[in-house]
């Protein structure tokens, strides 16, 4: 009965996002997040990272930092160092000290930490879900539903909050059954980043492994 029932809410939600369309109140809450973060010239940030799939009783949770400043960023995880200087990725794994170098191509179909907030405004219908406390905070929620049914994902929830319009949170809902969920917090857009913070500075990390993938 209980998975019967997990079927018909399923469908239901699928139901309601299949014919969301391009939402006016949806598109506010979503400019309004989008302008905030462009106000800003650079923040740090804790975040986590949680994969789940319940059908396969998966629930992993990541936790690190974050630094943006325009497109640039570095996430620092317990398993890996994140570069992005917007032009090239450096990927750094610590339990071998080997670093991966690869060009960043900003066509690739993926969330970036700077993408999250212009996503909605090309190739995605959004729709205001309602509104719902996230981490003690009031947010909207946002779905964004992907134009291209062969998306890798079939839907976004955006967790805005209501009083400073910054994203609180996203899950990212995958067609595997895979639900990646990102809650942000400790937010500080008072701090002062140097284009040279997001660049792999391998004197810094003696005997490293580079392989070079460009």
């Amino acid at each position: 009965m209980r998975k019967y029932m997990f079927w018909v809410l399923l469908l239901l939600v699928m139901a309601k996002s299949s014919f969301a369309q391009y939402d006016p109140k949806a598109r506010k809450v979503l400019d309004n997040m989008s302008d905030r973060i462009k106000s800003i010239e650079a923040y740090s940030a804790d975040i986590s990272n949680s994969l789940i799939n319940e059908a396969d009783g998966i629930n992993d949770e990541f936790k690190g930092k974050i630094v943006v400043k325009n497109d640039m960023y570095k996430l620092e995880l317990e398993e890996q160092v994140v570069i992005n200087n917007g032009t090239t990725v450096w990927t750094y794994l610590p339990d071998v000290n080997e670093v991966n170098i690869d060009n960043y191509d900003p066509d690739e179909d993926e969330i970036t930490p700077s993408k999250i907030y212009e996503a909605y405004k090309n190739g995605y219908k959004y729709i205001l879900i309602g509104e719902e406390t996230k981490n003690g905070e009031l947010t909207s929620v946002v779905d964004l539903v992907p134009n291209d049914t062969d998306a890798q994902f079939f839907k976004i929830k955006l967790y805005i909050a209501k009083k400073d319009h910054l994203l609180k949170g996203w899950t990212m809902f995958e067609k595997s059954g895979n639900q990646y969920v990102y809650q942000i917090s400790n937010f500080n857009d008072k701090i002062t980043a140097k284009d040279s913070e997001f660049e792999f500075e391998a004197a810094n990390y003696p005997g490293v492994d580079i392989i070079d993938l460009r």
